[in-house]
């Protein structure tokens, strides 16, 4: 038996209005689904692959969604496939490569942003992943199926911050799976919430595996409302209290064979790369002229890039490469935890304050070969020389606070470790986890700074160009830029605070998040292959180091972003929870800061700020003008920046940077 995929295509229909891109010429969208027919004899690394049903003819069965960008005509295309991960079900890569909308639904000309992937005529492609993700707001669906007659443990933890919420899936997400609760008995079950992490559990009593529906009655009685016993919901009459981490712990049954995911993807990639008609005599949609395939994922899909190029999953069926270059971007140290029972997808990884439990971050976190420390272990990311990708890794200072992102390029006791010849790892110095493209100003939220504004758009743009380069014609990119223990730019928390200003008003971290840390051992040895969760080992023994600030707090080491290198103020990747919400003075999420220089000499005297004004620093807006030009031109110089991206950068930060800026100057 051979794996076997069908592409049903059920739109065909003009992309951005059929506006021409440059040589590439106009586009045309294609949405579908794709039907995988897999032996599950070839895998075998596929936890509870042996447990599922299969079809007549022995072969285990999922579905897709997809979707298609190309040009109309492919001879015009640069003959270069960018799948994108997506993100929770999400399409990302045109938002962040084009600074387009966010949308799921990309159709019209504005949707198309400023046009850089199409400009450049690449065959824009997503498939689903995620096969635990419900249906709503147009996300991408994976259909897979589940293992019969199994049970076993979930735990699930979620975080109230807001009242009068009284109930809540099993999942902790309204978009996700819930697995179905063995007994309806709360008794069977144990609910706990603590107030920070390291808090003491206590037991919670009064709640029930119920859900609350509404509608009108009759006879002019108004609005009802039932409780219905329900095995994917918990209930808690009078709401769940804000401010507390809850956890519930209970048996479930039939877990969905989400390790099909890797499998998918794998498949669908490599047919439109590699394959000609399909069995059911339809065309290769983009006509196998596929030169060169390249994938993007962010946070959570830049894990799972790292996870799937770690579990082989850059050989399709016939051991060709499938992607010849990857962009991994905020993963920080993490990794997938997808290829287990019964977990769920859409967990984030540890930080300080979330997740603590979630068992991402595992060795090996660095593509390099090393041995850890505490378990006498060796070993890589990167183990599959004859396939594994052209890797371009990038993170921001958000990972090395929240995600242990110094483990990428250290050994576990915080050693300097020099990444394989087809690595290159990039720190772009004091942005944020999150750096919306389209961003009107420092965001807002309950916490103890305005968030960080910082823009790295152009430097993604850059970064595919150099891969591509890389992988067509051999030409390397500039050599990784991050932290380094050897130049005293990787520092651990003591080092850190000693160094960074002493800012008005300014609220600090403790240090980077000390969250567990899970070893898998060699995976699916421990008796009930692939059960989750695994247990923690050890949750300080790894060393965990963040980028030296300069004088005025900013990043010192990396690449920096104009609005970094010519700043209005100190750009942060951490930001602290205040006391509104729960977990105060810990860290908030993936948060970055912005803690503004005054604007005149008079204003940083009054405050007694040791950072220069901004007037001090650039005389007039003219000069701040000259400064952002000037940084933009070096980034171009250095391989991070398009030329055409300067006047796009200047022009958006002329204006005192505003509104990206809380400048007063006129």
């Amino acid at each position: 038996m051979t794996n076997r995929i069908i592409l049903d295509i059920e739109e065909d229909v003009p992309f951005a209005g059929g506006h021409e891109f440059a040589d590439a010429g106009a586009y045309r969208r294609l949405k579908g689904r794709a039907q995988f027919a897999l032996d599950p004899q070839t895998l075998t690394t596929i936890v509870d692959i042996d447990k599922v049903r299969r079809n007549a003819d022995g072969l285990v069965e999922c579905t897709a969604d997809i979707m298609i960008l190309k040009p109309a005509d492919m001879a015009r295309s640069s003959h270069r496939l960018f799948f994108d991960y997506g993100n929770r079900g999400n399409k990302r890569a045109i938002q962040f490569f084009c600074d387009a909308p966010a949308t799921n639904d990309p159709i019209a000309l504005v949707d198309a942003g400023n046009g850089y992937l199409f400009r450049r005529g690449h065959v824009v492609v997503f498939c689903a992943w995620q096969g635990d993700m419900l249906p709503g707001n147009g996300r991408m669906l994976l259909d897979v199926p589940v293992a019969d007659a199994v049970a076993g443990t979930v735990r699930t933890e979620f975080i109230i911050d807001a009242p009068h919420i009284d109930t809540m899936p099993l999942s902790g997400f309204a978009s996700m799976h819930s697995y179905r609760a063995t007994s309806l008995d709360p008794g069977k079950a144990q609910l706990t919430r603590r107030r920070y992490p390291g808090a003491p559990r206590e037991a919670v009593g009064g709640w029930q595996f119920a859900r609350i529906q509404t509608g009108m009655g009759l006879d002019g009685q108004g609005a009802e409302v039932g409780l219905v016993a329900d095995d994917t919901t918990i209930h808690m009459p009078g709401g769940f209290e804000p401010g507390f981490i809850y956890e519930i712990i209970y048996q479930a049954r039939n877990p969905l064979v989400l390790g099909l995911g890797f499998v998918a993807v794998r498949d669908f990639i490599a047919h439109l790369r590699y394959g000609g008609d399909d069995d059911a005599g339809n065309p290769n949609p983009v006509g196998g002229g596929i030169e060169k395939a390249y994938c993007w994922g962010r946070s959570q899909t830049g894990r799972l890039i790292r996870e799937s190029v770690y579990q082989g999953f850059n050989a399709d069926a016939a051991g060709r490469r499938v992607f010849d270059g990857v962009l991994c971007h905020v993963a920080g140290g993490g990794r997938m935890v997808m290829n287990h029972r019964f977990v769920c997808t859409n967990d984030p990884a540890s930080q300080e304050f979330e997740a603590q439990d979630k068992a991402a971050d595992r060795f090996p976190f660095s593509y390099a070969s090393t041995t850890d420390h505490l378990t006498g272990r060796t070993d890589a990311l990167l183990r599959h020389p004859q396939t594994d990708p052209l890797v371009i890794h990038t993170q921001t200072a958000t990972e090395y606070w929240q995600r242990h992102g110094s483990l990428v390029h250290t050994d576990t006791r915080g050693n300097d470790l020099d990444q394989p010849d087809n690595v290159r790892v990039y720190f772009w110095s004091s942005s944020q986890h999150f750096a919306d493209p389209n961003a009107t100003g420092p965001a807002a939220g309950a916490m103890a700074h305005p968030g960080n504004p910082v823009q790295t758009s152009m430097l993604f743009r850059a970064m595919l160009d150099a891969l591509d380069e890389w992988a067509t014609h051999a030409t390397p990119p500039p050599d990784s830029r991050v932290p380094r223990r050897a130049d005293g730019s990787l520092l651990d928390a003591a080092q850190w605070h000693e160094r960074f200003p002493d800012i008005p008003g300014a609220v600090l971290p403790r240090g980077p998040a000390s969250t567990p840390l899970f070893d898998h051992g060699a995976e699916f040895e421990d008796g009930l292959p692939g059960e989750f969760p695994p247990k923690a080992i050890d949750q300080q023994g790894y060393a965990t180091l963040v980028p030296a600030p300069d004088a005025d707090g900013n990043d010192a080491p990396g690449v920096r972003a104009p609005m970094v290198a010519a700043p209005l103020g100190t750009y942060c990747g951490w930001n602290i929870r205040d006391r509104t919400v729960s977990g105060t003075g810990a860290m908030s999420w993936f948060n970055g800061s912005y803690m503004p220089f005054a604007d005149t000499p008079e204003g940083r005297a009054a405050t007694r700020d040791p950072r220069p004004s901004v007037l001090e620093r650039y005389g007039d807006k003219e000069g701040y003008r000259e400064a952002v030009a000037a940084a933009a031109q070096a980034l171009v110089a250095d391989g991070f920046m398009l030329k055409e991206d300067v006047e796009r950068v200047i022009r958006r930060l002329a204006d005192w940077g505003r509104p990206l800026s809380l400048v007063k100057l006129p």
